[in-house]
C-alpha cells in the first residue's frame, strides 16, 4: 500500500469566506479543509463551489481538501462531480452510511476527474463515520474501501453527529467516545488502511483538555486530528509527531538491538525496558515518522 505524505492537522474553514480561507492556508496546518457542508448556509451552497475551486487553484504550502455535503442531501452528488479539479488534493465525505454510498461517491469523483482531465484516482477520499448505522458496519465498510476503492487511504469520524444520532451526552474527557474511537482504529488497521484521523474538539477555551485528548488518541492509534480553530493546529502538530526524547530513545533501542542481533540475541533490556522484535519495530516506526514530519508535507 502506498503511504501518503504525513498529515496531522486538518483545519476546517467555511468555503465561502474568502478572508478566512486566506488565513487557513497560512495557519501552519498540514491540510486545509474548505467546507461546503455545516459551515455554509443552504442558500449559499451552490455558489460556494466555485469559490472553493478558485481558492484551491491558487498556490499554497499545505494540502487542500474539501468537505462536500452528504449524499443524502440535494447537494452531495453535484459536489462530488465538481470538486475533483486541479488544486484539490482530496475530499471528505460526511455521514457515509454504507458500502453502496462509498461506491456512488467513488464513481462520481472518477467522473469529475475525467471531466477535469485528472488521472483517475488522483483525488483522495476520506469518509466520515458519523452515524450509528455506519459505526455498526464499520469493519465491512473499511474492508470494502481497502479492497475496491484505492482512493480511500484512511477514515475519520464526526463526534457531534454521532453523539446526536446515539442520544449521547459527551463529557469533557470524551470517555463516551472510547468505543467508537477504538472500533474505527481496529477496523482501519484490520483492513490494511492507514491509521484514522480523530474528530474535532469543540471546547475551544479548554487548551489543557485538548492537549490531553490529543495525547490520548495518539496512544489509541490515531495519527492526526480535525481542527476547527487555528490555535489547535500547533498543538496537534506537536502532539501527533514524535517528541525529541521519544526519538532519542527509539534510536537507542534500534542501535542496541542491532548490536545484540550481531551477537545472536533477540531480546535485551534498554534503560530497564524489555526489548524484542515488536518493540524494535515500534521504535523504527517512530524514527520513520520523525523523518517524514521533518520533510515538507504535500497533498
Amino acid at each position: 500500500m502506498k503511504i501518503d505524505p504525513p498529515l496531522r492537522s486538518f483545519l476546517f474553514c467555511p468555503g465561502n469566506h474568502a478572508r478566512r480561507v486566506e488565513k487557513v492556508f497560512v495557519s501552519g496546518a498540514d491540510a486545509a479543509i474548505l467546507d461546503l457542508e455545516d459551515a455554509v448556509a443552504v442558500a449559499e451552497k451552490p455558489a460556494a463551489r466555485a469559490q472553493v475551486l478558485e481558492a484551491l487553484a491558487r498556490p499554497r504550502s499545505c494540502a487542500g481538501y474539501v468537505r462536500v455535503n452528504a449524499l443524502s442531501t440535494p447537494f452531495g452528488r453535484e459536489d462530488l462531480l465538481k470538486m475533483p479539479a486541479r488544486g484539490v488534493d482530496g475530499i471528505l465525505l460526511p455521514k457515509l452510511d454504507s458500502i453502496e454510498e462509498l461506491e456512488i461517491a467513488d464513481e462520481l469523483i472518477a467522473e469529475g476527474e475525467a471531466r477535469h482531465g485528472l488521472r483517475e484516482g488522483s483525488i483522495r477520499l476520506i469518509p466520515m463515520i458519523e452515524t450509528a448505522r455506519a459505526l455498526a458496519r464499520v469493519e465491512k465498510i473499511c474492508a470494502a474501501a481497502a479492497e475496491d476503492f484505492p482512493r480511500v487511504r484512511r477514515f475519520t469520524f464526526g463526534a457531534g453527529d454521532l453523539a446526536l444520532d446515539l442520544g449521547m451526552t459527551v463529557s469533557p474527557d470524551e470517555a463516551e467516545l472510547d468505543y467508537a474511537r477504538s472500533r474505527i482504529v481496529v477496523a482501519s488497521r484490520a483492513a490494511g488502511l492507514q491509521a484514522p484521523l480523530d474528530t474535532v474538539w469543540f471546547r475551544l477555551k479548554d487548551g489543557e483538555g485538548f492537549r490531553a485528548l490529543c495525547a490520548k488518541t495518539r496512544r489509541m492509534g490515531y495519527v492526526g486530528k480535525l481542527c476547527i480553530h487555528p490555535d489547535q493546529v500547533p498543538v496537534v502538530n506537536a502532539v501527533y509527531a514524535p517528541g525529541a526524547d521519544e526519538v532519542a530513545f527509539a534510536q537507542k533501542v534500534v542501535d542496541a538491538f542491532k548490536a545484540a542481533e550481531a551477537q545472536g540475541l533477540a531480546s535485551i533490556q534498554v534503560d530497564g525496558q524489555f526489548v524484542d522484535y515488536p518493540v524494535v519495530h515500534r521504535a523504527q516506526g517512530i524514527l520513520d515518522a520523525a523523518a517524514a514530519y521533518a520533510r515538507p508535507s504535500g497533498g
